[in-house]
């Protein structure tokens, strides 16, 4: 497969008549093309080409088995449009590479075992839970956005769902965000689906991936559990597509035309008819969009049950520190409340989580006499030290030997944030004699045992306890709110609730502090549970403003003579505007191949939601002609709807 753009179409060959049985629609391939043998699919056979010149043979067929199956290559297509990308690059994201062997061990044809239906009194609590479910066995394709109830188990629920839909002899898809998540729902479904049931993420290994991706396509198994890529599994006789916690980063898929399973899955209920669910502890605007269009509902519980499932959550200023003059509580920068909320769940034999938003001693430090932000020299990420005062750049690697602050010469520094390790270490002292847990970058506890300890936790590593934390205080907050990105108000809501669903419901005594101003939209959001609400007020402030998803917005990456060579290529719709250029902002990855060049600039298109097809267009119109031209050198990143803006 070729995935330049000016290639991205078919090619018609002759078949002789070695291959004719063989060669049928969805197989793989092997074609020259421009004096090379390349792969390929087989889209279909024709009695004769419109193409005037000499044909050349298909050199031959790789495989009989079809695995581009029609619903997927039109669903792939799709994606490519949407996402101005290639098919080819699409393909390589949903079908793995082949594996001669696991095809011939894989048994030809099957059938799933039948699975008794489950108890579904877990989804009572949901209003119109059980009208969604009929109606997808029904193949009425209903859409919905469901809203989890803090601290109900949500993989148990996902389990029963498309349980309830293998039982009606149908399919299903589960898309999750990382590993440690779909562990959680293989562990919720292999008792009530066993073999009926597999899982696929990258971690397999491409023999096992492509095993059990086989069985899939061959009927051995109706419901797929997976990470990103599993929402392109070919699962027969699919009746329904769930993405769970879309706001994850996880799910931001890192290769060309980047789509995400969300929009992925949207394409796909759209293209064959199925049901889809979006399902999650918070709410992303994107979410929200498709609810407030009509074209999905909600899925949710009753202001009753939420309030009585959910802790009883307060926020506490941050200059809150009085404990009568308790000089352990200050040395732990834990304000009153959160001192006594913990102490009081510990004094209960009970666990408390203390979140924190960065790994790492101090993360983050500035001059100490003016306060400008340490930068690497290099890079330009930002510098951070370790226990043992050293320095270097949290980008690269990069150590700070002598530090000097190019604004003003100051040779020391100060810190601008703690790390999960100094507040490990500052509760170690104010709560002496306690266990103290660090979950968080490369070291993740999944789940800790009941009874006193201290669980210091970066945001989505916190390990799960039976039963609930007894409290949870959120510390740092104005690290995750201050951060110019347009979806860090929605980022720290989504993690802040993630972590709320983790303590006991507040007629268990279950507290929450926060220690931010309450009096932000994203606090009280947390403290009255309302994540739909906030969804609404973020969707508003984007159409407002003419971000996504109120519009359809294009970024174009890359070194300033080439964005600029590209976009003079693009013919924009009358309605686009353009933005920029500007510097790539910090934390966006760089375009392949310029990890180590200069500055990157970024140029951005926007226009309304009804022409972003237009505009997905023009995009790809441009990429024809840059790489007809054999332009493709600068290395410059197009991408739809970025999930960093800026």
């Amino acid at each position: 497969m070729l995935s330049l753009a000016h290639l991205d179409r078919p090619f018609d060959y002759l078949v002789d008549e070695k291959s004719d049985a063989a060669a049928q629609p969805g197989v793989r391939v092997r074609v020259r093309f421009a004096g090379r043998l390349v792969d390929g699919y087989l889209l279909e056979r024709l009695e004769r080409s419109e193409h005037t010149g000499k044909l050349a043979w298909l050199d031959r067929v790789v495989s009989p088995e079809r695995v581009l199956t029609d619903e997927l290559a039109v669903l792939c297509r799709a994606v490519a449009d949407r996402y101005a990308g290639t098919m080819p690059d699409v393909l390589r994201l949903a079908i793995p590479p082949r594996h001669a062997r696991v095809e011939k061990d894989v048994p030809a044809h099957g059938c799933a075992p039948p699975v008794p239906e489950p108890d579904m009194a877990g989804w009572a609590a949901y209003e119109t839970s059980a009208s969604f479910v009929r109606a997808t066995i029904e193949d009425r394709h209903p859409r919905a956005v469901w809203q989890v109830l803090p601290g109900d188990d949500w993989a148990a629920r996902l389990a029963e769902l498309v349980t309830a839909v293998a039982a009606a002899g149908r399919g299903a898809i589960v898309v999750v965000p990382d590993q440690r998540d779909l562990d959680r729902l293989e562990a919720a479904c292999t008792p009530l689906l066993g073999d009926r049931c597999v899982s696929l993420a990258a971690g397999l290994g491409p023999s096992a991936r492509y095993r059990r991706w086989l069985s899939v396509l061959r009927g051995q198994a109706s419901v797929v559990i997976g990470t990103r890529s599993a929402m392109f599994a070919p699962v027969v006789d699919l009746a329904l597509t769930v993405v769970f916690d879309d706001g994850d980063q996880s799910l931001d898929e890192p290769r060309a035309p980047y789509p995400h399973p969300r929009e992925v899955a949207v394409l796909r209920a759209h293209a064959s008819g199925t049901a889809m669910l979006i399902g999650g502890h918070s709410r992303t605007a994107e979410a929200q969009a498709l609810v407030s269009s009509g074209w999905a509902h909600d899925l949710t519980a009753s202001r009753q049950d939420i309030r009585a499932a959910a802790p009883l959550i307060e926020g506490v200023a941050d200059d809150d520190r009085r404990l009568g003059g308790d000089p352990l509580a200050r040395s732990a920068r834990i304000p009153a409340t959160a001192f006594l909320a913990a102490r009081k769940a510990l004094q209960a034999g009970l666990p408390v989580l203390f979140s924190v938003p960065r790994r790492g001693y101090l993360p983050s430090v500035a001059c100490a006499r003016c306060r400008e932000h340490a930068r690497c020299r290099v890079c330009h990420g930002p510098v951070s030290m370790n226990e043992r005062g050293d320095l270097a750049c949290r980008w690269c690697g990069r150590p700070e030997l002598r530090f000097v602050c190019p604004s003003c010469g100051g040779k020391a520094v100060r810190a601008l944030m703690i790390g999960d390790k100094r507040t490990a270490e500052e509760l170690g002292k104010a709560f002496a004699g306690v266990p103290i847990v660090t979950s968080g970058g490369a070291k993740i506890v999944d789940e800790i045992a009941e009874g006193p300890r201290v669980v210091v936790a970066t945001p989505g590593a916190a390990p799960r306890v039976p039963g609930g934390y007894g409290a949870a205080v959120i510390l740092d907050t104005w690290a995750q709110l201050d951060r110019e990105d347009l979806r860090a108000g929605e980022e720290a809501v989504r993690g802040w609730m993630a972590i709320g669903t983790l303590v006991r419901s507040r007629n268990d005594g279950g507290r929450v502090v926060i220690v931010a101003d309450s009096s932000g939209a994203q606090v009280q959001a947390l403290i009255s549970w309302n994540p739909i609400g906030y969804a609404a007020f973020e969707l508003e402030q984007r159409y407002e403003l003419g971000f996504p998803p109120a519009v359809t917005m294009a970024s174009i990456d890359g070194p300033a003579t080439a964005v600029s060579a590209f976009c003079d290529l693009v013919s924009l719709p009358p309605s686009a505007e353009k933005l920029g250029p500007v510097p790539l902002p910090a934390g966006v990855r760089r375009p392949a191949g310029l990890d180590g060049a200069g500055d990157v600039e970024r140029v951005l298109l926007r226009t309304p939601r009804a022409v972003g097809r237009t505009l997905a267009d023009a995009l790809r119109a441009a990429q024809v002609i840059r790489n007809a031209r054999h332009d493709d050198t600068a290395g410059i990143r197009v991408q739809i709807d970025p999930p960093t803006i800026g």
